[in-house]
């Protein structure tokens, strides 16, 4: 297998209306030496089709169809089939700027000790505007991420986590493999120019269900017990938990023949209460 410098790794499912855009600025990109692994994840719409147009014009983008099994499966069916040195996922209907891919590398590569670059970025399509996301930490990503899905990271670290998690199959998947990915001690960095696009459109997968994020949410703790178990505190698994503890506390003591036998006796006395009351008055 020839290797490249990076790889650029896209999951697609029915993305027909933005792929082209999305491929097409690849072709911009600054550094020449970079490939596209696209797998077509049970698309059924005309994805493959424009797919397999670029495949056979550009020998740089790779395409992989496939079965539908969520973004992190195909992710890692990406990432499994790809060559480079460092990689970059990004997903169908998202746009990079030229300069994006070569300013991370440069910087990963003078600076070994650190595990990942992102970039500022920008909402374009039905919202517009500088996407305001908070400075990395690492004990804050633990509860809210602050990081987009296409950061660059080195392949060999990638490597030593187990990818993207399939139990993440509909949301989070990417905050779920950051936790994987990084430790305290690593450093992060951020270039200080928006050079990602971020597609608004419709209803984002984390809006769809309240119900659902919180399942996933739940989820990603269970995932990575060795982290959320060190603060019991602020983590959601626990605080949940212990509302559910309580509220069925309650609703016990409300159901016990003790509680409806004080509660029947002491009703008289209310009743007598509320005589006085608005004879007061």
């Amino acid at each position: 297998m020839k290797k490249c410098r990076i790889s650029i790794v896209v999951p697609c499912y029915n993305g027909e209306e933005f792929l082209r855009e999305t491929l097409d600025c690849l072709k911009e990109q600054t550094i020449k030496d970079w490939e596209c692994v696209i797998v077509n994840d049970g698309s059924t719409d005309n994805s493959i089709k424009i797919l397999r147009e670029y495949e056979a014009k550009d020998s740089r983008y790779k395409v992989i169809d496939k079965e539908n099994e969520g973004p992190s499966i195909a992710r890692n069916v990406a990432i499994a089939a790809s060559s480079g040195k460092y990689i970059l996922p990004l997903d169908a209907d998202d746009l990079i700027a030229p300069t994006y891919a070569e300013k991370a590398i440069e910087y990963l590569e003078q600076h070994p000790q650190t595990k990942l670059v992102y970039c500022k970025a920008r909402f374009f399509g039905d919202k517009e505007g500088e996407w305001e996301l908070p400075e990395y930490n690492y004990n804050e990503i633990i509860y809210g991420n602050s990081i987009f899905c296409s950061c660059v990271y080195r392949r060999k670290d990638f490597d030593k986590t187990y990818g993207y998690n399939p139990n993440m199959k509909h949301m989070l998947e990417d905050w779920d493999f950051l936790l994987s990915l990084l430790k305290p001690e690593d450093d992060v960095y951020c270039i200080p120019e928006v050079l990602f696009n971020y597609r608004q459109h419709g209803i984002t997968r984390t809006s769809k269900d309240s119900i659902k994020t919180d399942m996933y949410h739940l989820r990603m703790e269970l995932n990575h017990p060795e982290i959320y178990s060190k603060d019991l505190e602020r983590s959601y698994l626990f605080v949940n938990s212990m509302s559910r503890y309580y509220k069925a506390e309650l609703n016990g003591i409300l159901n016990s023949n003790a509680y409806k036998l004080g509660n029947m006796l002491i009703k008289p006395f209310r009743w007598l209460k509320g005589i006085l009351s608005s004879q007061a008055d």
